[in-house]
């Protein structure tokens, strides 16, 4: 098989099976399905094969721009560190952690306190110790809040980053569409009318001399 030079080895298979559906569908095609008793459909898969370079030249500007579009987003995607991302990641961990253990901790604290607070402020208000409680426990109480509202803030931004993306724009739509349209063009202005071209050979070659 000859392979255009153009065409990547990562892509061959994607021309193949272009070809193979091109060729699976000729039963609702009688152009191809009769294409006579000289070629067989592993005859017409083998000639366009080896016409590879010439038919996917119908498609070299779709190709061109798909192979562009991919190298740039590997490009991107390789270029991300991936050891930061693990150091975001554990750090995010511990982060989720601390914003479950402060406000549990922090708030039953604060009931400790306040509760003992008001016990000893009850039997004893001339002792010092009970304020001294009272006032420990509606600081542990404002801690418990601020990390309830911090744990809150951080369950709502890790919800936004983790939205998913909506379509249009995205450099994984782009290139998708690009590849989409470097394969109908290959199929319908490559495969198709070089099997026709073969078929037509084949019937004018097989129509008896006057």
């Amino acid at each position: 098989m000859n392979v255009a030079p153009h065409l990547l080895t990562e892509d061959r298979a994607e021309y193949m099976r272009l070809l193979d559906g091109a060729l699976d569908t000729a039963r609702a095609r009688p152009e191809i399905d009769g294409a006579g008793p000289r070629l067989t459909r592993v005859q017409l898969r083998a000639l366009t094969l080896n016409a590879t370079a010439l038919v996917t030249s119908a498609a070299a500007n779709e190709y061109e721009h798909f192979v562009r579009l991919r190298a740039e987003h590997r490009a991107v995607l390789g270029s991300r560190p991936s050891v930061p991302a693990d150091r975001s990641e554990r750090g995010a961990g511990v982060l989720a952690v601390l914003g479950v253990l402060v406000p549990i901790l922090a708030g039953t604290a604060a009931v400790v306190f306040l509760l003992a607070g008001s016990i000893l402020h009850a039997l004893a208000p001339a002792v010092v110790f009970g304020s001294t409680l009272l006032t420990a426990g509606l600081v542990f109480g404002i801690v418990a809040a601020a990390g309830l509202l911090c744990a809150a803030t951080g369950l709502l931004v890790t919800a936004l980053r983790n939205r998913p993306v909506e379509p249009g724009g995205t450099p994984d739509d782009e290139l998708s569409r690009a590849r989409e349209a470097w394969r109908l063009a290959l199929l319908e202005r490559g495969i198709q009318p070089f099997l026709h071209e073969l078929l037509a050979a084949t019937a004018a070659s097989d129509t008896p001399d006057a």
